[in-house]
């Protein structure tokens, strides 16, 4: 099985935030689900007893890797999209229909922080507790307005880079 090429943007296509901060991050929450979830087949293994904190921070870090790999997608260009039509597109079209998309994936991200501190808040108010074990629920809730705006803080850089590069290329 190939992998997909990595790009080589040129240094004016850079993000002045490095990228590795999201990878580490994305990287240590995939780490701490492996741990996690081996530490529990263990425990199971040899016990016959569960950690039952295990599946509610499994599904939290999931969701969390999910986000920091979705703002690493959209600062590297990698993002998933359909280019089929678009590169058969000639650059005139091209490049709107880019913007376009970037504008639409700012769009849903900014609702994405906008509700999603509206969860957090309901749960900061009335004291909601995780199902699992019991914690504070706004600990999870939290991380879905803050990694939301991380993301549209990327494409906003994506997108000043786009149209900033318009003219350079073909």
């Amino acid at each position: 099985m190939s992998e997909l090429p990595e790009k080589k943007d040129a240094p004016e296509d850079q993000p002045r935030v490095p990228i590795k901060i999201e990878e580490a991050c994305a990287a240590l929450a995939m780490a701490l689900i492996c741990v996690i979830t081996f530490a529990n087949v263990l425990v199971r293994y040899f016990t016959n007893v569960s950690f039952a904190f295990t599946e509610e921070f499994s599904i939290f870090l999931m969701v969390v890797l999910t986000l920091f790999g979705a703002a690493a997608a959209f600062a590297r260009d990698r993002h998933i999209r359909m280019t089929f039509i678009v590169e058969r597109l000639p650059a005139s079209l091209a490049r709107p229909l880019e913007i376009l998309v970037l504008l639409l994936g700012m769009l849903m991200f900014a609702v994405m922080a906008w509700y999603g501190y509206f969860l957090f808040l309901d749960d900061w108010q009335y004291d909601t507790t995780s199902p699992g074990i019991g914690i504070p629920q706004w600990l999870y809730s939290l991380w879905l307005p803050l990694l939301s705006v991380v993301i549209f803080l990327r494409i906003l850089g994506r997108l000043v880079r786009t149209v900033r590069n318009a003219g350079s290329r073909p």
